[in-house]
């Protein structure tokens, strides 16, 4: 049996932020409710109460909520209408798809003098004939009938022939009372039977599979028994998927020490190993993924991460070293990149200018053969060669000193005042040459 608890209220409150006293609204349908209670406690300002498609069988329980204005029950197990005098706001009542029955508990509304819309579609009273007239003669404050407008003629008719009207209608109210009760006892008995000896051995699924196709009664037993059948069902449902296959154990390393290749957690990775001195992992972490989640440990012949208890190991090809490997996160894409120095590498100090400059100025030597001044040729002897700076150099050393002109002429080998020639004769008008 489902009860109303406080927890399925705030539930269906989450957009009053789970306040139940000032609640106007509430809808509890299809939740399998066999009884209605607590409501008018928690929710006494309730105005709309829509608890249509569960298994309640009788209305009580609501007498305190004076500003109750609709209250639809369709789809219940309800036989009598009754426990709605003192919702003095009722303007609107669903009694869609019941086992109403006893139709002269209608009589009970009298008094509720604001309902105008009344739904009796689908239960066995408005199979009665005169129905329609009973119902618009007992209600006359009503203003529809099952969607139907009420016409002025029509309340006039009905008042005309209520005494009539009303003696038929308890005629057929008793008849129907006498089969419903013996419909009630064999339904029992029939049910309880095929529960005792022809459901007991079958198996599950067989015995949903012939319920579902035999043919049933409209009746509160029957709605009962469905229900019960359903709830069987996804029990036998929850029971396969408890059966879940077990959770894989990863083995982190082959038998002889090897490290496996792991990416449980599915993650996108690009590893470089182009680079003579160091291997660079890149991993794809997630972007909004909190970096406390996430755990690097690097090993000389393996490097594994940790995202949300996903691991993900990958087997290196040489040592690496540990001591200077270097793990950073991209705050803008969340990658994580792990640098991991070879070893064995051997790393190049960074030259600078400067040293390029020396290095190239250095003295080089070479073995060459040149002729002494006794004239023999031949002779292999060691000569020292000194190498200026390249053409092909750029100095970077003097970009910010000033400019000077340059000199065309190497200051060595410049050559002294010409003297003139023959017959020049120095005419002090002309100017000199700058």
């Amino acid at each position: 049996m489902v009860r109303i608890t406080v927890d399925m209220v705030r539930k269906k409150a989450e957009h009053h932020e789970c306040l139940l006293a000032p609640l106007e609204e509430i809808a509890l349908h299809q939740e399998n409710i066999e009884k209605i209670e607590y409501l008018q406690d928690w929710c006494p300002k309730l105005k709309i109460l829509l608890m249509q498609s569960n298994l309640i069988a009788k209305i009580e329980n609501l007498h305190k909520l004076k500003h109750l204005v609709y209250l639809n029950l369709a789809l219940n197990n309800i036989e009598r209408i009754e426990n709605l005098e003192r919702c003095e706001s009722l303007e609107k009542l669903d009694l869609t798809l019941n086992f109403i029955g006893e139709i002269v508990s209608l009589e009970n509304l009298v008094n509720n003098y604001r309902l105008q819309k009344l739904y009796l579609t689908g239960n066995p009273c408005s199979d009665y004939e005169n129905y329609r007239e009973f119902v618009i003669g007992t209600l006359p404050q009503l203003a529809y009938l099952d969607g139907t407008d009420i016409e002025r003629s029509d309340r006039i008719k009905a008042l005309q022939n209520l005494p009539v009207i009303r003696s038929d209608i308890l005629f057929e109210q008793q008849t129907y009372k006498g089969q419903r009760m013996k419909q009630k006892t064999r339904l029992e008995r029939e049910i309880r039977e095929k529960w005792e000896n022809e459901y007991k051995d079958m198996d599950p699924d067989e015995r949903n599979k012939k319920f579902w196709q035999e043919k049933c009664e409209h009746s509160p037993e029957v709605r009962y028994e469905i229900e019960k059948m359903r709830q069987l069902k996804l029990k036998s449902y929850e029971t396969v998927d408890k059966k879940v296959e077990e959770k894989r154990v990863y083995k982190f390393f082959a038998p002889d020490g090897r490290p496996f290749n792991i990416n449980q957690a599915k993650i996108n990775f690009l590893f470089n190993d182009t680079d003579p001195e160091k291997y660079v992992l890149d991993l794809a972490v997630y972007k909004y993924l909190d970096t406390n989640l996430v755990d690097v440990d690097v090993q000389p012949n393996y490097v594994r991460v940790t995202v949300r208890d996903k691991i993900f190991q990958l087997h290196l090809p040489e040592e690496v070293d540990i001591s200077n490997s270097t793990a950073l996160r991209s705050q803008i894409t969340g990658h994580l990149v792990v640098t991991m120095p070879k070893f064995n590498a051997v790393i190049k100090k960074p030259v600078s200018s400067t040293n390029k400059d020396t290095v190239k100025n250095a003295q080089l030597y070479t073995d060459h053969k040149v002729e002494d001044c006794s004239g023999r040729t031949g002779q292999s002897t060691r000569e020292y060669l000194e190498i200026g700076p390249a053409d092909d150099v750029l100095d970077f050393s003097k970009m910010t000193l000033p400019k000077s002109k340059p000199s065309y002429i190497e200051p060595r080998i410049k050559l002294g005042e010409k003297a003139p020639s023959p017959g020049f004769v120095d005419n002090p008008e002309v100017p000199e040459l700058i």
